[in-house]
């Protein structure tokens, strides 16, 4: 005799950055258990493959790549699958390190935190258009998923944030012709890029510095001394739960 099958709902999402509009189902217990053992491995590339291969699995719209997405897209799809999974609140903990009487309070404080608030900002100044000189202009992409794996084979900090950055150019303008950076190589873009001098990378760095993120503001006040604590989380690895 079969055994009787469970109606999985359907849930309508509009990415942050991409616009792009998906239905997606909740992860199943053997998806769940597979997360779980990668977030208490506490090992950054397996969290990353984890979520990836779960997203494909969830996804129900189709020729959504996940890997072409921004990486903040990713992030906030992540977290509203599991809001819709598991439960959109998670209870996490955090330590008072006020100071009282010259040591620190030390107090083990609980917050609840709600995905379902949780926001993509960016300052409204924003630009993904860089002018480097009068003429020249540069347009990035956000970077996509995929370049968090490419960029694991790199030692080097200065070289991941040069891969980075080579890997977002959409493409460089110089006032009378669009060069794509997909029909350039990317030797071309690498050997441009450290054709600038450091006032000019510094607009880029800004770019990466100030891309939109993941961000919730929590305020607990301590139930030992009494402290108000604000507590200002970024990024995906602060509301895992």
């Amino acid at each position: 005799m079969a055994l009787p099958k469970i109606d999985t709902p359907i849930y309508d999402l509009t990415l942050p950055l991409s616009n792009k509009k998906i239905k997606f189902r909740p992860f199943l217990v053997k998806e769940q258990k597979n997360l779980m053992m990668a977030i208490e491995a506490n090992d950054k590339e397996t969290i990353e493959r984890n979520i990836k291969q779960v997203l494909h699995n969830c996804t129900l719209t189709e020729n959504i790549e996940i890997e072409k997405l921004p990486v903040i897209d990713v992030e906030y799809y992540f977290l509203q699958l599991r809001a819709k999974s598991v439960g959109e609140v998670i209870e996490s903990q955090y330590i008072c390190n006020n100071i009282v009487d010259g040591e620190s309070c030390g107090n083990k404080m609980k917050a609840s935190l709600n995905l379902s608030e949780i926001e993509v900002t960016s300052n409204p100044d924003y630009s993904n258009e860089i002018k480097i000189t009068d003429n020249i202009v540069i347009k990035f992409n956000y970077p996509e998923f995929s370049t968090l794996e490419k960029i694991k084979e790199k030692d080097s900090s200065v070289e991941i944030a040069f891969e980075m950055i080579t890997d977002s150019i959409e493409y460089i303008f110089d006032g009378q012709q669009y060069y794509y950076a997909n029909e350039t190589t990317a030797q071309e873009l690498m050997d441009f890029v450290e054709s600038l001098n450091a006032e000019q990378f510094s607009k880029i760095e800004a770019f990466f510095d100030n891309q939109p993120k993941l961000n919730k503001t929590v305020f607990i006040k301590c139930s030992k001394c009494g402290y108000e604590h604000r507590i200002d989380l970024e990024g995906l690895e602060n509301f895992f739960g």
